[in-house]
């Protein structure tokens, strides 16, 4: 009789030694209890909700440039990297990105990383070159794979060391590849739990020396587009865990300290289930305030409306004139009058940026500002 196959038993860790003997994937350990799947369930509804929220919105761009702004915000606050949603739309797509203060730059750049990944997955599935350029473009260098010794994570109270991430190139990128087998691994389990794992598992490698946690965010939403759960990278999936922060990084270490697999899974599958329902109930009110918007244009300057106008507007919540014209909806002085008149009307608010003159849709940053879905009125 052959011997009963007994699990191996789960390496010994000390926070202040690098972390070499990080179990490879998958994990030796149920991660679908029971618990899990029906988690799972709510879940993938949810997501469901949201894609179908997406086509409510005729122009997909006035997602793809305000939601990402909004998780481009978190996930930096999560790295005590502090900026606010008005800095970040006031200097967005504009050169003048580059007279914004260093943290709303960062925060920018987390923006661009998503959405060029985005691009990137028309091309290559995501591995470990999308991450590399995902995190160069985060940080603004050209950086790579971590080679140096030395890493280790702190607690910012304390300054105790809390985690030593494995060290030396070779045995990094032996993790990393792994790490990439499994993610697209043809293994029937469901890709939201494969993505929990993934996420810890890159976290846990660490394998650059800044922008690990950033860039981890961004491949979970970049997963969740290849594998066709979100249409769109449009998952303010930050907006749970800057919520839950402590409860983040304890589940985090709870699983390298004793393989508590079920507890953070549980985690990162009710984090997606409630920003899809947050996601899903903010662009309904953007659609809401879109058609109200469109209304009081119709009703106010019926002579200036257009669909297309009153859309500019909620692509580029602070517009400029060259947005108009780069838009090809009027030349530079009729762009001016048509942005003036609908500051006329109220539905722009026109603020002076040194020697530029910028026009707010201060309805749609109010709304995009608040926990609630409250469409303001006329």
């Amino acid at each position: 009789m052959s011997p009963t196959p007994t699990r191996r038993q789960r390496p010994a860790f000390d926070p202040a030694k690098p972390f070499n003997e990080l179990p490879k994937l998958p994990p030796e350990a149920d991660l679908e209890t029971r618990a899990i799947l029906k988690a799972c369930i709510g879940a993938r509804a949810a997501l469901a909700e949201l894609n179908a929220a997406t086509g409510l919105v005729p122009n997909p761009t006035v997602l793809i440039n305000t939601i990402p702004i909004l998780e481009a915000r978190a996930s930096s606050e999560i790295e005590n990297i502090v900026t606010t949603t008005d800095r970040l739309f006031r200097f967005a797509g504009d050169q003048s990105e580059t007279l914004a203060d260093p943290a709303t730059r960062e925060a920018l750049r987390y923006r661009t990383a998503l959405y060029r990944g985005y691009l990137s997955l028309t091309k290559k599935p995501l591995s470990t070159s999308t991450a590399v350029e995902v995190c160069r473009t985060i940080r603004g260098l050209d950086t790579g794979i971590r080679k140096v010794p030395g890493t280790a994570l702190t607690n910012q109270a304390t300054r105790e060391v809390v985690y030593t991430p494995p060290a030396g190139e070779a045995t990094i990128r032996d993790l990393l590849a792994n790490w990439e087998r499994y993610v697209h691994a043809d293994d029937g389990v469901d890709p939201l739990v494969r993505m929990a794992v993934a996420h810890y598992q890159f976290e846990a490698i660490h394998p650059f020396t800044d922008g690990n946690g950033r860039t981890g965010r961004v491949l979970n939403l970049l997963f969740l587009v290849e594998q066709k759960l979100i249409a769109l990278p449009i998952l303010y999936l930050s907006r749970e865990i800057i919520r839950r922060k402590s409860d983040y990084y304890r589940l985090l270490h709870d699983v390298t300290a004793r393989g508590a697999w079920e507890e953070w899974t549980l985690f990162v599958v009710a984090a997606v289930e409630l920003t899809a329902q947050w996601t899903t109930a903010k662009i309904r009110s953007m659609r809401d305030l879109m058609n109200v918007t469109a209304g009081h244009v119709k009703q106010h300057a019926p002579r200036l409306y257009s669909h297309e106008l009153v859309d500019l507007t909620f692509v580029q919540p602070y517009c400029r004139i060259g947005n108009v014209v780069e838009a090809g909806l009027a030349k530079r002085q009729a762009a001016s009058e048509y942005l003036k008149r609908l500051c006329e009307i109220d539905v722009l608010k026109e603020i002076k940026a040194g020697r530029e003159k910028l026009f707010l849709n201060k309805r749609l940053l109010t709304l995009l500002t608040s926990e609630r879905h409250n469409v303001p009125g006329f």
